[in-house]
Parts: C-alpha cells; structure tokens; sequence
C-alpha cells in the first residue's frame, strides 16, 4: 500500500508516517524509483501496535525503544494492550454509571448517598505525577523533584516568580495564533524554564501541552491567568514541538 491508502486506513495523517519513518519508528519496506513509500502487511501489522501503545500514552521514543528491541514478542505486546485497555475500559465504565446516577439524583429520580457520589474517584496518589512518570519515566520526574527540593527558600520563590511572568506573557497573546512569532517566542520561554527543573523532550513538552486541557485541575490553574490559556498553550506547545522535530 501507498502512504495515502495506510494513511486514509489508520485514520492518520500522512505527515505522521513521514515522521515515524524519519524518526525510525516505522520504515516502509520498500521504497520505489520514484520515491514513493510502498507498505507491506508486515509494516501495518507494526503500525497497528504504534497505534495501540499511543492511545495508552506511550510516547514515540518509548515506542521505538520497544518496538526494536530484539526480544520484542507481539503477542505478549498485544495481550498487554488488551489488558490495559480493559482497565481503561472498566475506569470509564464506573465513572460513567457514576455521573448516570447524579443526573438522575439532580432530577430527583433517586437518592444517592455522598458515598455514591464519588464511587470510581481515586485520588489517594498524585494523579499530575503518576501521569508523568507514565509518559516520561521516573528518572526524568525524579530529577525535576530533586532539582526543585535542593533549592532555598528564596531560590524556591524567584522560581515561582519567573513561572508567573511567563504565564502572564502568555495570558496577554492568548487570543493571537499559537503560531505567531510572539507566541512561539513566548512559549519557547517556557519550554527553557522546564528544562531548568527536568529533562523534557520536545514529545514531552507537547504531551505536557495536551494534559493542560485534559485535566481539569491543570486548565483551572492556569485559566487563573486568563480564561483560554491552557487551551492556547496547548496549541502553541504542539507547534513548537512540531517545528523542532
């Protein structure tokens, strides 16, 4: 298959096969004359499994670390992939039936306790970490707590002063395009600021860039600056990744 057709077949865009192939995620297996990238079934059974760890959060360079590894067996891969996304699926279901059952107090069809209220919340560890480590590893989170408890006092404040000044900065263009000159600019402050703390990766940046909008906790705390600024950072922390790969 041509890219167009694998491309049009995972629902992807071409641009994606471009970059998993210069980044040796995913090789076509021939390439003819002309150029163009020619698909076996193999590279899509490979492609199907990219996909799978992707929508468990997995980040690319994890991805490929795993995908090439000698001792990579699929099936184990795939029975992997089936257990965590029934995991998912049973997580969501709860909170489903949770959120079913306060329409129907709200509307005074039933009584729930406040016990029931919460069934399928838990927050017992710190969800903005657990994310982290999932998507970046423990050595990366590790050194950024390091990082942040070896500094003073002062140091700690000066920190939490430059942070602020850029979320103000960014606050002030958010309703500019995430891909302006100023915004890029601006944003790449925040990307230098980052890795004062830790080790992020641009696909790390841009992960982070996705949480601000999927946690609900995240877009509060930086919405605090502006309303719309977690969902413009979002955008211009993807494109600054993408302009850098």
């Amino acid at each position: 298959m041509m890219v167009k057709e694998v491309a049009e077949l995972a629902g992807i865009s071409v641009r994606t096969l471009h970059h998993y192939d210069e980044i040796g995620l995913l090789h076509p297996s021939r390439t003819t004359e002309a150029g163009y990238r020619v698909y076996t079934d193999e590279d899509l059974a490979k492609l199907q499994q990219i996909l799978f760890f992707r929508e468990l959060g997995f980040p690319l360079k994890e991805i490929r670390e795993i995908v090439s590894r000698p001792d990579f067996n699929r099936m184990e891969a795939m029975e992997l992939h089936h257990k965590l996304l029934l995991e998912k699926r049973s997580r969501l279901e709860r909170m489903i039936e949770t959120l079913e059952k306060t329409m129907k107090h709200e509307k005074g069809e039933i009584d729930m306790s406040n016990r029931e209220k919460f069934a399928g919340f838990d927050f017992s560890t710190n969800p903005y970490e657990q994310e982290a480590r999932k998507r970046w590893g423990d050595q990366a989170v590790d050194a950024s707590k390091a990082k942040l408890g070896s500094l003073s006092g002062d140091e700690q404040k000066q920190l939490k002063e430059g942070m602020n000044a850029i979320y103000r900065k960014l606050a002030d263009l958010r309703h500019t395009s995430p891909a302006s000159d100023e915004a890029q600019e601006a944003i790449g402050e925040w990307y230098k600021f980052l890795n004062r703390m830790g080790s992020y990766s641009l696909e790390a940046f841009k992960g982070l860039g996705q949480m601000y909008v999927d946690d609900e906790r995240f877009t509060r705390n930086i919405d605090r600056f502006g309303e719309g600024l977690a969902a413009f950072m979002r955008d211009a922390m993807s494109e600054y990744a993408d302009r850098r790969k």
